[in-house]
């Protein structure tokens, strides 16, 4: 089997502004791609830029997208770990196109495999609840949304908070007198706080039953992370102090969180988040599988991971549900509730909706 070509779409899904610590996103910057192979099977990908984050833009991941559907033109694509050394090599680092590269040699392989991708990956079905984010705004609006999700069904929230450590916990304060006794509430202050602020937030939000706390500190300070953990009365879980398995190494060895989130779109997709997995699941640290603005194609992506993957315990999959005004994907995974369910078509069992991808600016490689 050979790569024939690959066509490049720039993506783009118009939301309601989602505000983090960061920043604030008004559209899924996101890019789409399908490989073809000279056998009839195509692969597909999506990644989201989140440039807060990982400093990748949709416009960067287009760049790098041409340079590197170049670089596989008439090259077996079901030698994965070859092809994927082979973006390492040409670039370093932008991990966020090449997941959607990993993604897409992933598709192909469970469709010339006849499986769905959960089970290629040697994974079984499993109950995969969400949690659904609450962005960063006024506490009354904060208030409201937990309301409103919580007679949607939700059992767990994830908040939006890391601006300012005495009115996070504020806010935090607010939500839980809001809402059911048994809601679970997890924070995320995506890098917000200073050391000094995150010790006094991780130990007045013990009081109100918290289930842990993404990345209280800028990744810099990760040197300061064995303290914190130390004095944190919240666990404490790593988000953005985490791309990779050496920097899952380097945490795990220095007793540096409690948990780790994986991204396919930090990682630089599936293999790599596997090799994050697998470490931190010989350690005993719990892996959480979440993303950043993707459609419901890349969700169903990182629901197939999350299958084959044991350690995962934590899920993180409603990006496509925070204030998407488009849903283009046909197939692919479905919510009841914040329940999820993954196909059984072989692959990934989603693809794009033609007509959506005739209005997207294209590129043929």
């Amino acid at each position: 089997m050979k790569i024939i070509h690959t066509d490049i779409y720039r993506y783009s899904i118009p939301m309601v502004p989602f505000a983090i610590a960061t920043g604030t996103m008004n559209y899924a910057q996101n890019v789409f791609i399908r490989v073809y192979t000279d056998e009839g099977i195509y692969g597909a990908g999506e990644c989201s830029a989140f440039p807060y984050i990982t400093g990748e833009t949709q416009e960067t991941c287009l760049a790098m997208a041409r340079d590197f559907a170049d670089l596989w033109k008439e090259k077996d694509p079901l030698d994965i770990a070859t092809r994927l050394q082979e973006l390492d090599a040409f670039a370093a680092r932008n991990s966020t196109i090449k997941s959607a590269f990993d993604m897409a040699l992933y598709d192909i392989a469970a469709k010339a495999a006849n499986l769905p991708l959960y089970r290629f990956l040697g994974g079984s079905k499993r109950l995969v609840e969400t949690d659904i984010t609450i962005g960063i705004g006024p506490v009354e609006k904060m208030v409201e949304k937990a309301k409103q999700f919580e007679e949607q069904g939700a059992q767990i929230l994830k908040v939006k908070i890391g601006k300012n450590a005495y009115e996070d916990v504020e806010k935090i304060a607010h939500i839980r007198h809001a809402v059911k006794p048994h809601m679970k509430i997890r924070v995320d202050a995506n890098q917000g706080w200073e050391y000094e602020d995150a010790v006094f937030a991780l130990q007045a939000l013990d009081q109100f039953d918290i289930e842990f706390c993404e990345q209280p500190m800028r990744s810099w300070y990760d040197d300061y992370l064995p303290d914190l953990c130390h004095n944190a009365a919240v666990d404490v879980m790593a988000d953005e102090s985490c791309y990779n398995s050496h920097d899952a190494r380097r945490l795990i060895q220095t007793k540096s969180c409690d948990s780790i989130n994986i991204k396919l779109a930090k990682s630089g997709g599936i293999t790599e988040a596997l090799k994050i997995h697998n470490l931190a699941e010989e350690a005993g640290i719990p892996c959480m599988i979440g993303g950043m603005l993707e459609s419901r194609f890349a969700v169903t992506a990182n629901l197939h991971f999350a299958l084959a993957s044991n350690n995962v315990q934590f899920y993180d999959l409603d990006t496509c549900l925070l204030g998407h005004l488009h849903d283009p994907v046909i197939g692919g995974a479905t919510y009841h509730k914040f329940i999820l369910d993954c196909p059984d078509a072989p692959g990934i069992g989603a693809d794009v909706d033609d007509a959506f991808l005739r209005k997207c600016d294209h590129w043929k490689v």
